[in-house]
């Protein structure tokens, strides 16, 4: 090979380094741009009331909001049952998935349960609910459980009601979770289920520290990430929230693990394709002036506030 043609050799692998190194920085440049303008933007919104906050400005703890939401909860299921004169837990086994500290939990306790279980991976939340379960003298009624909601420590057939309430949009398997559930049920025995949709104004589960709705539709996963974790790592806590939230793939990229991303329609494709018995669905619109949106195909995963699902264990076999 002559002088020439390495000179020429060399000149097209600088040129080729310097558009390769172009791109690189201008995918950062873009980066730092969606960064820069999701945090200005938060500026502008208010903070919806969240536990984690509460709780930091003590306030009062997660399990006593939860305890607190507890009626709001079975209201989702009020067009199944009057839940001012019935009372589905009188005498019942009960498990309630993904409960936190258990602030819900307990108020379904002393609503005549037999028994409850709250079932949650998050050991650390053992040591507040039970204490609240103390203070609230629930004690002899309430079993915290540190489990995965998809290896039940129950027997077959053992649980009269399951409640899961904005639980199946966290779980990595919910098609797994939701059998599961139904191995445990007895004969008639059903399954609460309530959740937000993933494109919810919250659906991304951050605002605890990002009070833009539909922020999600807006930017990326990486810029929320990043925007997110500034937001809180000077917080007591924020350590814990953000071990809580982001994990690592694979391929050691950052990515939110705490949500699935549950749709209206992923919700009911699973349904379907489990043959469940489904005793009442409901779509609960964000505001009743937005229910005929909450009702058209695609648009209204934007505008349906919660789903609400109860499922009876009938003879088929999960």
């Amino acid at each position: 090979m002559c002088d020439a043609q390495r000179s020429c050799i060399s000149r097209h692998l600088c040129i080729k380094s310097r558009i390769t190194l172009s791109n690189i920085d201008s995918k950062g440049d873009d980066a730092m741009i969606g960064y820069k303008l999701c945090k200005k933007l938060n500026k502008f919104f208010k903070l919806p009331v969240h536990p984690f906050n509460l709780s930091n400005n003590k306030a009062m703890s997660y399990g006593e909001w939860q305890y607190e939401k507890g009626a709001d909860t079975l209201k989702s299921y009020e067009g199944f049952f009057d839940i001012e004169k019935d009372n589905i837990f009188e005498g019942k086994t009960v498990v309630d998935i993904g409960c936190g500290e258990a602030g819900k939990t307990l108020f379904y306790a002393k609503h005549g349960v037999e028994r409850i279980f709250g079932v949650e991976v998050l050991g650390k939340y053992e040591e507040q609910a039970n204490s609240l379960a103390h203070k609230l003298g629930l004690s002899d009624k309430f079993e915290f459980v540190t489990s995965d909601a998809a290896n039940l420590p129950f027997e077959d057939n053992s649980i009269d009601i399951i409640i899961a309430n904005d639980a199946i949009e966290h779980v990595d398997e919910p098609e797994r979770v939701i059998t599961e559930c139904l191995r445990v049920l007895k004969r008639d025995g059903r399954l609460y289920m309530n959740f937000p949709p993933y494109y919810h104004p919250f659906g991304a589960h951050l605002s605890d520290a990002i009070g833009m709705p539909w922020v999600h539709m807006f930017f990326s996963e990486r810029t929320l990430i990043d925007v997110y974790k500034d937001a809180v790592k000077d917080l007591p806590d924020g350590e814990d929230r953000i071990d809580f939230r982001i994990s690592k793939d694979e391929k050691g990229l950052e990515y939110f693990s705490y949500i699935n991303k549950m749709t209206v329609k992923r919700f009911k494709k699973i349904k379907n394709e489990l043959g469940l018995n489904v005793v009442y669905y409901k779509e609960i619109p964000l505001r009743s002036f937005f229910a005929p949106l909450a009702k058209l195909p695609i648009i209204k995963e934007v505008f349906v506030k919660m789903v609400v699902c109860i499922v009876e264990k009938s003879e088929h076999v999960y």
